[in-house]
């Protein structure tokens, strides 16, 4: 998701008054409810960013929405972005919250490309395997593509370890095209 700079300036502010209050957890869980209510709705999203509806609108909806649910800091928080008519960013500045919390907790994402289904237990294996080459938490997630043939890619942030054998066959047919234009 693109974020913008408002929302990652948003996301800070929000981490940083949770670490005063010393509710950190607590505001990740809320925040946690939003991000995962914005994502299982696009009509919401869609409904908060339209410029025709009326910021209190939206305001009595995230209220009718999340009523009892957030703690007093997280409801007042909202409260002040809809004061200042940031309610059309707040999909964004729950998923900054959360790359913020990331950062803040020591904990990375990775993924990882397989060509087929791997068992728990081998997932284990490569989670606590990253963890020791990046001394952090690891977030890890499994994508399965069948045309890898074999082995593993690893994305970690913008960095990609390819050790799949479509990519040391497609190695070796590059080496092998050069030399025979040699």
């Amino acid at each position: 998701m693109l974020v913008s700079k408002a929302a990652r300036r948003y996301a800070t502010a929000l981490l940083e008054l949770a670490k005063e209050q010393d509710a950190v957890e607590r505001t990740l869980q809320d925040v946690l409810l939003i991000k995962n209510t914005l994502e299982g709705s696009k009509d919401l999203v869609l409904f908060l960013k339209s410029p025709i509806i009326k910021p209190d609108k939206k305001v009595s909806a995230l209220d009718a929405i999340f009523g009892g649910q957030l703690s007093e800091m997280v409801h007042k928080y909202i409260s002040l972005i809809a004061r200042k008519n940031r309610q059309n960013l707040l999909d964004e500045i729950m998923y900054a919250f959360v790359e913020k919390y990331n950062e803040y907790a020591g904990i990375i994402s990775a993924e990882i490309f397989v060509a087929r289904e791997m068992s728990d237990k081998e997932l284990e294996k490569v989670k606590a395997s990253l963890e020791k080459f990046t001394n952090k938490k690891v977030n890890l997630s499994a994508k399965v593509q069948e045309d890898l043939k074999g082995g593993m890619a690893v994305k970690i942030n913008d960095t990609v370890i390819d050790g799949t054998i479509k990519h040391k066959l497609e190695q070796l047919e590059d080496e092998f095209l050069s030399s025979a234009t040699e």
